[in-house]
């Protein structure tokens, strides 16, 4: 178990946490939510030891082992990937090397064999022997490939390395996980894997997420952050969501039941304090006027943009022609002879683990990269504009934000183009702000105005939920999924696909398509959807 003791942090004179004392017991898996700023990472590192609160303390059972994410994916560059994982459990890990130093002494003493033999008996009892195999498992089911478990980290892509040091922080069965961003970087399938590790995990987990999907299908509590405070709801974040807002309404049904009492008994003071018949009355009812509290119902700091993507054109039915598409990156074959049809009504969702692939196929279908074989065509009424995954260049200047977005605009009146700025939170003087120095979040919602300014008919997004809050990307799932032309789109958030997609394409390893019409928990659940990787698996097998 681990709890709080009034819990303080002062950044300057702002307080961002105020004395919170709040328990996180065994079983249960706890989602911290809160809005951008609330301060969500910041309590894991003080839950972690990272942080020093400015007062209170952070009280963990003894003898329990407490696991967190690591954020630096540089740490471990020197390391070979399996100890890695190990590390997870610094007391194994510390162990194992122990005995490596004493096995390799040439002068090997009776004291030495008395140290080893300590060793072995706790190394026995911290099941050491299970655990290379259980670090290769752990890298398995999160997509690390055997071939990969003895490079060096360095050596890792940068999805690869979160992947692994993921697999550190679950590796040992610590009795405290903490995550900050777990699905950050992982694919579906991978995300998947690892919602079913949490749902049988028996220990207490906390964890940040800003994927609902995520959220919904793993936690048994919400811990909320609002305005310094920590509240606990039990179930999961569909449940916190309904019962905060019943919550808030059954408030303001009981002050609405107030304010009339308020009011009657207002009405009966006036129009009788004056009447000697009924002065008593009147002072009675003044009694409990005095006693009549209205509810404190203190707003949300939760803001949520509006993102309404409408085309200026209404989109024909000849709308994308793709044949026989081919590219060969670095030696790999990513897209292998893909060939496809798009309808006027299309909402296409690619999904996988091959990332690379997905994104050379909307740079192709974009012309910011030419395909090795093949064509596509668009059709003469479609108008296109993409939300690419590395969208740093568009910042690489010295515009404020409103001369960054007027010149996407046909109209260039500030007015105008202020207005999609408000509608994505930037009022006031953040219209002066240079887009150089903006967060991830902010140049994200950057984009979707620029997406929202430009009246197109087909958007390709790659993944567009990268640096959005829950809010943002809540936001962007009612856009998607209230826009009436095409989009292609590739996302790690289970709720967009499933709410958005009509149509689920599937690259996979080695380039080739798979394309039904259906939705992608049927596509999932799909006897082609089985029988696909288990070929995969199977060839993989006779490959090694």
């Amino acid at each position: 178990m681990i709890s709080t003791s009034n819990i303080t942090l002062r950044v300057g004179k702002k307080a961002l946490f105020e004395d919170v004392n709040i328990k996180f017991t065994e079983g249960n898996c706890y989602g911290l939510i809160g809005a951008n700023g609330a301060g969500k990472s910041t309590f894991l590192r003080i839950l972690s030891g990272q942080l020093e609160p400015s007062k209170g303390e952070v009280i963990i059972t003894p003898g329990e082992r407490l696991s967190f994410l690591q954020q630096d994916h540089f740490k471990y560059d020197e390391y070979p990937v399996l100890d890695t994982v190990m590390m997870g459990n610094a007391r194994l890990y510390e162990i194992m090397k122990e005995k490596e130093a004493i096995y390799a002494k040439e002068d090997f003493s009776d004291e030495d064999g008395i140290k080893a033999s300590e060793l072995e008996g706790e190394f026995a009892s911290m099941n050491g022997w299970e655990a290379e195999s259980d670090a290769a498992s752990l890298l398995n089911g999160l997509g690390i490939d055997t071939e990969f478990h003895y490079e060096i980290m360095k050596n890792l892509d940068g999805p690869k390395k979160v992947k692994v040091l993921l697999a550190q922080a679950l590796f040992g069965n610590p009795d405290i996980l903490l995550l900050d961003e777990p699905t950050n970087h992982l694919d579906l399938d991978a995300i998947a894997w690892l919602e079913e590790f949490l749902i049988n995990f028996d220990n207490t987990v906390i964890v940040v997420s800003h994927d609902r999907y995520f959220l919904n299908k793993v936690c048994t509590q919400i811990a909320d952050i609002d305005y310094g405070k920590i509240k606990l709801y039990a179930g999961n974040y569909d449940f916190w969501y309904e019962s905060s807002q019943l919550l808030i309404r059954q408030m303001k049904e009981a002050n609405k039941k107030k304010e009339e009492k308020i009011k009657e008994l207002q009405e009966f003071i006036s129009r009788f304090s004056a009447n000697a018949s009924k002065s008593k009355q009147a002072t009675s009812r003044k009694r409990a006027l005095e006693k009549i509290q209205l509810d404190d119902i203190q707003p949300s700091s939760r803001k949520y943009p509006y993102i309404d993507f409408r085309p200026n054109r209404t989109i024909g039915n000849d709308v994308l022609t793709v044949e026989g598409l081919s590219k060969t990156i670095d030696g790999e074959k990513v897209l292998d002879n893909i060939s496809f049809t798009l309808n006027h009504d299309d909402k296409v969702a690619f999904v996988g683990s091959n990332e690379l692939a997905k994104t050379t196929l909307f740079q192709i279908l974009t012309g910011a990269m030419e395909p090795d074989e093949g064509f596509y065509k668009w059709g003469i009424t479609t108008s296109q504009s993409y939300f690419p995954l590395d969208f740093g260049e568009e910042f690489n200047n010295d515009y404020t934000i409103v001369e960054w977005l007027t010149q996407y605009s046909e109209e260039k009146d500030a007015t105008y183009v202020r207005g999609f700025l408000g509608r994505m939170l930037f009022g006031g003087d953040d219209g002066v702000k240079r887009v150089s120095v903006l967060s991830g979040g902010e140049k994200v919602r950057c984009m979707l105005s620029k997406m929202m300014i430009s009246g197109s008919n087909v958007l390709i997004l790659d993944e567009p939920t990268n640096h959005l809050d829950m809010e943002s990307i809540t936001a962007l799932n009612n856009g998607m999924t209230k826009f009436p032309g095409v989009l292609l789109f590739s996302c790690r958030d289970h709720q967009i696909v499933q709410t958005t997609a009509n149509r689920i394409m599937e690259i996979v390893p080695g380039g080739k398509l798979i394309d039904k019409i259906t939705t992608y928990d049927e596509y999932l659940e799909s006897d082609e959807m089985a029988r696909k990787r288990a070929t995969y698996t199977i060839a993989k097998e006779e490959d090694d």
